[in-house]
């Protein structure tokens, strides 16, 4: 009479392959030798690989559920011949139970995805922050107009592997303490494609691809910065076998620029100014991204006050309106000054009062690396 095997496998009658095959897993991972040395263990262990042989195995499971047994007699026998009369299952289900996923069988494609790739793009702040076009050249795998991306010559075509039969897997017999295993590698002679070339293309060497040197256009948006990447779907490399083509990244570097330092979509630069045009008043002529603009210094600036010119930065890269434009003051005392000057500032001081200033002394500014020690020593 032969064994439950539902009942070994502790499914129901009625479990559907994926459930008999998580069960098998399940199961394998507890019992398997190297995990439970234990000779019972090990007879448990044989008892669940034939009864999964047996339940993963449309005819054998059909014969059991009509009342027959598939594991004696004759097929015993058969059972026997490949696995040592265990009964064991494929050595490639045993593998799953322990890492967790169903190997990949059968022949793997020629044709694959190629690769992304990336170039960098120089543009100047103006471009930056209105945004622009570019042409660029590049040189990525194309698909191979001599071949057409099959990899055999003109007239000749791929032939079905004669080691492996077009499985693009061969199978091995090894004895272990538990009898005779099985176990799949890939054909060595086809490296598992199931396909060999016998007449490679001679443009692509049999790779269906070559290299070519290509004119893209880009449309670079308003605000980019430096880092920003524009992505060009399918314009990267073209795969093996002339298979689908990644993507080509574009990175954007800034160059410099004579006048203005950006920060984020603000602009800054810096304007000095005499001491007496600080005091008085003045106009400073400014050429910004949008033309010739005059600076209004207004009466009294100080050294290091700073202004505003809105909406003169760059462009918001995924939104409207844009930065600011702030410009900074620097007021320049004379060094040297000739008796006249001198008298004139001596004359201005004593009609200020400021013959023998006093002074205003307050705390001095620290910098950034003295207020982190004072925050990190708590003071």
């Amino acid at each position: 009479m032969a064994a439950d095997y539902y009942a070994i496998l502790g499914v129901r009658r009625d479990a559907s392959q994926e459930e008999i095959k998580k069960a098998f897993r399940r199961l394998a991972r507890e019992l398997h030798p190297d995990v439970n040395p234990d000779p019972k263990t090990q007879e448990r262990f044989k008892e669940i690989n034939t009864a999964y042989e047996v339940l993963s195995d449309p005819q054998k499971k059909q014969m059991y559920d009509l009342g027959g047994d598939p594991m004696s007699g004759a097929a015993s026998a058969g059972a026997g011949a490949g696995f040592g009369g265990a009964g064991f299952g494929n050595f490639s289900d045993i593998m799953d139970a322990f890492f967790g996923a169903a190997s990949q069988r059968g022949p793997k494609s020629r044709t694959r995805r190629g690769q992304d790739a990336m170039i960098r793009l120089e543009i100047d702040l103006n471009e930056a922050a209105f945004g622009t076009t570019k042409d660029i050249q590049v040189d990525t795998a194309t698909v191979c107009g001599t071949c057409n991306g099959e990899g055999a010559a003109p007239g000749t075509s791929a032939q079905t592997c004669d080691m492996c039969r077009g499985r693009g897997e061969v199978s091995q017999v090894t004895r272990s303490f538990l009898g005779q295993v099985m176990t799949s590698r890939p054909c060595p002679q086809c490296q598992g494609f199931g396909t060999v070339v016998p007449t490679p293309c001679p443009e692509c060497a049999g790779d269906g691809r070559v290299r070519t040197r290509r004119t893209l256009t880009v449309k670079i948006p308003a605000g980019v910065d430096n880092g920003t990447r524009i992505q060009l779907a399918g314009e990267g490399e073209v795969g093996p076998g002339g298979g689908p083509a990644g993507d080509l990244y574009v990175e954007i570097r800034e160059k410099p620029h004579a006048v203005f330092q950006r920060r984020g979509d603000d602009l800054h630069c810096t304007v000095t100014v005499p001491m007496t045009a600080a005091a008085l008043g003045t106009k400073v002529p400014l050429e910004t991204l949008d033309g010739m603009e005059e600076v209004d210094i207004r009466p009294g600036t100080q050294s290091g006050q700073s202004i505003p010119l809105h909406g003169r930065g760059v462009s918001h890269l995924r939104s409207n309106g844009r930065g600011d434009l702030v410009v900074h003051v620097e007021v320049q005392t004379p060094s040297k000054l000739d008796p006249e000057q001198e008298e004139l500032l001596r004359r201005l001081a004593k009609l200020r009062g400021e013959e023998r200033p006093m002074g205003q002394f307050q705390p001095g500014q620290q910098g950034l690396f003295s207020r982190l020690k004072d925050a990190f020593n708590g003071r």
